[in-house]
């Protein structure tokens, strides 16, 4: 697991030193959440994310989100591009970092997929991992870090309207989101809209639901958030 491990950071760190200077504009983007689950209760998100095209056939992701619930999280997506004649195809490498503060946690998860996306849908499969080990471990030993088998990692979004119209609506199913990625068996259930007052502003709000249960055949209601938002193109 751990040679899987740096084989993902490896490929991670080599696409960040070819990446070159900004070709296309930056996207920063700003979100207010609220939240409820069964585990944290009530509690509210703020997030930061950009995205920087690095050059024609590279972009990257980055992004923080902090948490009432006192839990911290880092982001970063790196994804080469491939042009087809109708879209383009993506090689999808993310990395998240979460400080679970409010129970002395790190959780760090990795994962490699492909993908493809054009105007009217968005999908992605691939495989990921996850360790996870508490903030008093002693580093130079492994008996309490928490390592997971490979698990795979699946999006697939549907738009209704062109990405470049001036608003659009999107319905979507995977079991990862900007700053979680949850096991095969947890899908998150997702609906979002889109409105460009200007050529550079745009207004965003999405809803998320997460069951639990989903692939038991026992599915029940486990939380769900709502955010807000808006991007800017620099």
């Amino acid at each position: 697991m751990k040679k899987e491990l740096l084989l993902v950071l490896a490929l991670a760190g080599s696409l960040v030193v070819r990446a070159q200077t900004p070709v296309g504009p930056v996207t920063l983007k700003a979100y207010a959440e609220y939240s409820y689950n069964y585990t944290y209760g009530h509690f509210a998100n703020f997030d930061v994310l950009t995205r920087v095209p690095l050059n024609p056939y590279f972009e990257l992701d980055a992004g923080v989100q902090a948490s009432t619930a006192n839990i911290y999280t880092v982001s970063a997506d790196l994804r080469p591009k491939f042009p087809v004649p109708v879209g383009e195809m993506y090689l999808d490498t993310r990395l998240l970092y979460k400080a679970v503060v409010r129970d002395r946690m790190h959780d760090f998860a990795a994962s490699l997929g492909l993908g493809y996306r054009m105007d009217y849908v968005d999908v992605h499969v691939g495989l990921f991992t996850r360790l996870m080990s508490d903030f008093n471990r002693d580093w130079h030993s492994e008996d309490e870090m928490v390592t997971e088998p490979l698990g795979v990692i699946y999006n697939v979004e549907v738009f209704v309207r062109p990405q470049s119209s001036p608003w659009n609506l999107s319905m979507r199913i995977a079991n990862y989101d900007d700053f979680q990625i949850e096991r095969i068996w947890q899908p998150l259930f997702m609906l979002g809209g889109r409105y460009n007052p200007t050529e550079r502003l745009s207004v965003l709000l999405e809803a998320q639901c997460k069951p639990t249960g989903m692939f038991h055949l026992n599915a029940s209601f486990y939380g769900a958030t709502v955010r807000a938002g808006v991007a800017y193109n620099f």
